[in-house]
């Protein structure tokens, strides 16, 4: 239902959305227009309903993180991480120090192609189609790279309660090194481009601006807090993970408009290839060390059983889908000591104790099972701060969980955005808050 008080009796009413390419199909903007100028906005959420919280309410906790994948489906292993915080913090468990690393690793990576979509999908819908190829292209070289640690590109599901899922493979680090030259060259170009662009200055610059007293007022977290100037992000207010241990700069803007979102996110990709670089180096110091290669596929260890000769278990290469994963890395994968963590797979599959431990820490009625409380953590998202409010009743399932979708916090101040502007402007301003519906419509 349009909620518009008339302003003028010579205005019109338009529909945005939700079928309009720009709106996500989940988001309806009306605005009351009279000529160019908008007058009054309705913006209407709701098109898209996940149910996260209510599902995950119904399923065991480590079923939980596939759905939080789904939130901000640009960078997911960064929700990944912040409900596997919130359950480790009730659990008590101390998560290995290489697991740390290897997400803090990971949640800079998701960051980054968070913004490379982002300002991507701002440039094409301001009519710099050439920019979002761009960016597509760095995006792809970090989408390997998350390939070869979960096998999966995009709903990665690699954050595990207690840890991570495999070990970084070998070779690691000129794979990332390599992905993150590709992306600083591509970052240099979409500067060249867009920086002195007079066509994207008239499109961005004083458009979509708020005071800075309106951003806190309306609970921004994020870029569009930081394009503001002020000084907020969680990795260093409230740190989390490995954070404390490495340098990094935090971009400010002054005016708080598009164009300055468009920039705090262009230098944030900067620092966060800082913060990947700082976490390779840490890596190379964090056991466990790199495996051997004196390994026998599965088929070749059966083929030495048959013959009557014996094979330790550990020297079983694993199939691609489990690499990483091998009994020597796992105590620097996941916290092994907590009997609520799942056993390595050597373990799965070569024991029957470690079969039923497999079974117990996933079976429905058993498995993690954290004590009576409750806690919130936050993790700072491609948008903001990113928060899961989780409350335990002593069963294998969450209580209840809510999350803080920074997205939504940023949509709220939409109307007050685009009111006083023009039609055209609209679009720019939407895509400078980089909504995503997933979490959004929770």
């Amino acid at each position: 239902m349009i909620r518009i008080d008339r302003v003028s009796e010579e205005s019109q009413l338009i529909n945005i959305g939700p079928s309009h390419p720009a709106m996500h199909g989940t988001i309806r903007i009306a605005v009351e227009v009279e000529g160019e100028k908008v007058l009054a906005s309705d913006v209407e959420m709701g098109y898209l309903h996940r149910g996260f919280e209510k599902t995950a309410e119904n399923k065991s906790y480590p079923k939980v993180i596939p759905y939080t994948d789904r939130l901000n489906y640009c960078s997911p292993l960064i929700n990944n991480h912040g409900f596997a915080l919130a359950v480790e913090d009730l659990l008590k468990v101390e998560v290995p120090e290489r697991a740390e690393i290897l997400r803090m690793i990971t949640d800079e990576m998701s960051r980054i192609t968070d913004h490379l979509i982002n300002i991507g999908a701002l440039a094409s819908e301001s009519g710099a189609l050439t920019v979002m190829l761009y960016m597509m292209q760095a995006r792809e070289e970090l989408w390997k790279i998350f390939e070869l640690l979960s096998g999966a590109r995009m709903t990665t599901s690699y954050i595990r309660i207690g840890g991570v899922k495999a070990d970084a493979p070998r070779g690691f680090r000129p794979l990332m090194e390599r992905a993150l030259l590709r992306t600083r060259e591509v970052l240099k170009e979409v500067s060249r481009l867009l920086d002195n662009n007079p066509i994207f200055l008239k499109r961005t610059k004083g458009i979509g601006a708020l005071t800075a007293q309106e951003a806190l007022s309306y609970g921004f977290t994020g870029p569009l807090l930081r394009a503001n100037g002020i000084l907020y992000d969680v990795r260093r207010f409230s740190p989390y993970s490995l954070y404390p241990r490495v340098e990094f700069e935090i971009p400010l803007g002054e005016n708080g408009d598009v164009y300055d979102r468009y920039r705090v996110r262009m230098e944030e990709m900067e620092q966060s290839a800082r913060i990947i670089e700082q976490g390779l180096t840490l890596l190379e110091g964090a056991p466990p060390a790199e495996i051997g290669e004196e390994t026998v596929t599965a088929r070749e260890a059966l083929e030495m059983t048959k013959r009557g000769d014996s094979i330790e278990p550990e020297r079983i290469s694993l199939p691609p889908g489990l690499k990483g994963m091998e009994e020597e890395r796992h105590d620097g994968i996941l916290a092994a000591d907590h009997p609520m963590i799942a056993p390595s797979k050597a373990q799965v599959f070569n024991s029957i104790e470690g079969l039923v431990h497999q079974f117990v820490s996933v079976m429905e009625g058993y498995g993690i099972k954290p004590p009576l409380g409750e806690v919130y953590r936050a993790v700072e998202g491609g948008n903001g701060e990113l928060g899961f409010y989780l409350v335990s009743d002593g069963s294998d399932r969450p209580y209840r969980l809510h999350l803080r979708a920074p997205a939504f916090h940023l949509m709220s101040g939409l109307s007050r955005m685009i009111e006083g502007g023009y039609l055209a402007d609209v679009i720019p301003t939407f895509g400078s808050i980089n909504m995503i519906g997933g979490e959004v419509d929770r």
